[in-house]
């Protein structure tokens, strides 16, 4: 596998990350930047006519990746050579969240399943339910087949998330791309590092990923109470995520958490939406930053990523990191990825994007879930 890395920036143009040049011959390009220089076409083309033939793969962001930079308003373009790794695109369109199950459906059916090694997948991140999404590929996938990836950002605006699969970037798209071939490596990790506080609360009433009530009451109206009546729009409120615990016995993975954050609010009915399953029956409870913990879980990722490799040096490491974690952790946010460059190494190349959520395994309970306030870490090696 071999690897260059530049960035886009108004003031500096095109500049290089790594010393390693593929003098345009690459497999793939994940390109990663503001949703604004994602869809200008002038940009893409300039990558297209660098890279021909490559399959370009990226999404929006809420905070670019490069290296142990964490940049806004940039673009980043990873370009890969595999040597002996066979890649597969696919994606779909969906116009709402209630497509979601289905489009996972579809694009694990798009993957042929013989020799897949693991599935990356980047979503629009406004209209997807990344649970519906997620269910979708493990149930339609080999159980032997992880998948990976995030959810498209558009920094605090949440007005509009761009994927690109092979085409223009647009809204709605899910892309789904398949790695091949027995000299592909893959490991894994997803950490979180918040504190949950106050009581746990009962989810009494609930549809997919819309919230209504805790104990019976406004779920809106305790998110006002500890953020205040002018601060609980859907940027205020991923300062304080809800940490879930399964109740019911037919749940998958009953008794584990996992972490959701807002995507948005309605007064009118006084509901939150949120990135991912909010089920009646399970347990809410109320989580606030810890700053050393949001550092250390980041590290902690990266080593369960690279012990999955047999503690070997990866070529290239993928994070792809909340936004919430950004916008608590402000001009410390660089430290989780330098956190994640101590454990793996000075030759791993280091890219990623903060997002709306992330998707990875959960330990071993599942193939496929939606994370939020993580950070979750993909290596990639061919051996």
């Amino acid at each position: 596998m071999k690897i260059e890395q530049q960035y886009w920036t108004a003031d500096g143009g095109w500049q290089k990350e790594t010393a390693e040049s593929l003098d345009g011959n690459a497999s793939l390009l994940m390109v990663f930047g503001a949703s604004r220089l994602l869809g200008d076409p002038e940009r893409l083309d300039e990558i297209r006519a660098r890279f021909p033939g490559a399959h370009v793969l990226g999404c929006s962001t809420s905070g670019e990746i490069c290296g142990t930079r964490v940049r806004d308003n940039s673009l980043v373009v990873t370009a890969v050579r595999f040597e002996r790794t066979e890649l597969k695109l696919a994606h779909t369109v969906i116009a709402e969240a209630a497509e979601s199950l289905e489009a996972g459906k579809r694009l694990a059916q798009a993957l042929a399943q013989q020799q897949l090694v693991h599935v990356l997948v980047l979503s629009d991140g406004l209209l997807v339910n990344g649970s519906e999404l997620a269910r979708g590929l493990r149930e339609n996938l080999s159980a032997d087949v992880a998948v990976t990836g995030g959810l498209a950002g558009d920094g605090t605006d949440f007005q509009q998330t761009l994927v690109c699969a092979d085409t223009a970037p647009c809204e709605g798209v899910v892309a789904a791309l398949g790695f091949y071939g027995e000299h592909f490596k893959v490991g894994y990790g997803s950490l979180g590092g918040w504190d949950s506080f106050g009581p746990e609360r009962l989810i009494t009433r609930s549809k997919g990923n819309v919230l209504y009530e805790l104990d019976g009451h406004s779920a809106l109206e305790l998110y006002k109470k500890y953020l205040g009546e002018n601060n609980a729009g859907p940027a205020e409120a991923l300062r304080f995520p809800l940490a879930l615990r399964s109740g019911g016995k037919d749940s998958v993975g009953e008794g584990y958490g996992l972490v959701r954050s807002v995507a948005s609010i309605s007064e009118e009915d006084q509901s939150m939406t949120f990135f991912g399953d909010m089920p009646e029956g399970g347990y809410a409870r109320l989580m606030k930053a810890n700053f050393d913990r949001l550092i250390d879980g980041a590290a902690d990722a990266a080593s369960a990523s690279y012990e999955m490799l047999g503690s070997v040096e990866p070529d290239l490491a993928l994070l792809v990191s909340c936004v919430g974690r950004k916008l608590v952790l402000k001009q410390r946010i660089e430290e989780e990825v330098e956190g994640v460059r101590e454990v793996m190494g000075k030759n791993t190349v280091l890219a990623g994007f903060y997002s709306y959520g992330e998707i990875c395994p959960h330990g071993a309970i599942t193939k496929c879930e939606l994370h939020n306030q993580t950070m979750t870490i993909t290596t990639f090696s061919e051996r």
